[in-house]
């Protein structure tokens, strides 16, 4: 499989609202497989296919994947994603991006939603996410309609941001492989009973 490079913000593939999924054959298998082989490259915990330059309505996800032993997690792929039911209770999750190197902000979500989908063979699903995942979830379909995290924050705090951002990609600072990190603030993770888990802080 490949490493896909990531397209870093500002960059308008970013706020371009991505395509449904019209084929599920090999090419969109292989580029699932690439996907999750990028997003652990990166330290991610979700990857939606525009950050990969491909704008197909499709995201993967493993908040559970562990980075020490190099271990996959649960995973899931999400093709066509919609979200058709959300609690009224709310989480806030101090969250990164991929698109977004070294970038975190709190950003309010609700804290389950129930999303149906397509799987890598066709079949259509509908399935309840809470936690982390639901916010993982929710920030990649976000990202499939054009929207990133940042629009959910404050314009003072975005723009500080974007500007941040620009200045290090006029200075070439970005290298296509090697600009995520992600920590882990495990005391925040109540969901998990895994000893590692991709907490808050987490790139998505």
């Amino acid at each position: 499989m490949a490493i896909l490079p990531i397209i870093v913000a500002p960059d308008p593939v970013l706020k371009t609202k991505s395509e449904p999924v019209t084929a599920i054959d090999e090419s969109i298998r292989t580029l699932a497989a690439n996907m999750f082989d990028t997003m652990y490259n990166e330290k991610g915990i979700g990857l939606a296919a525009v950050q990969v330059g491909v704008l197909k309505r499709m995201l993967v996800a493993d908040i559970s994947w562990r980075e020490e032993a190099n271990i996959a997690g649960e995973q899931f792929v999400l093709i066509n994603p919609e979200i058709v039911e959300d609690s009224t209770e709310l989480n806030v999750y101090k969250e990164g991006c991929l698109s977004f190197p070294d970038q975190f902000a709190d950003v309010t979500r609700p804290k389950a939603v129930r999303v149906r989908y397509l799987d890598l063979q066709g079949a259509q699903q509908e399935q309840a996410f809470g936690g982390l995942l639901a916010t993982c979830i929710q920030h990649e379909i976000d990202h499939l309609n054009g929207i990133v995290f940042v629009d959910h924050i404050s314009s003072l705090k975005r723009d500080m941001i974007i500007r941040k951002l620009k200045k290090l990609k006029k200075q070439g600072y970005f290298d296509p492989h090697d600009h995520a990190t992600c920590g882990h603030d495990h005391s925040h993770d109540h969901d998990h009973d895994h000893d590692h888990v991709h907490g808050e802080h987490c790139n998505h």
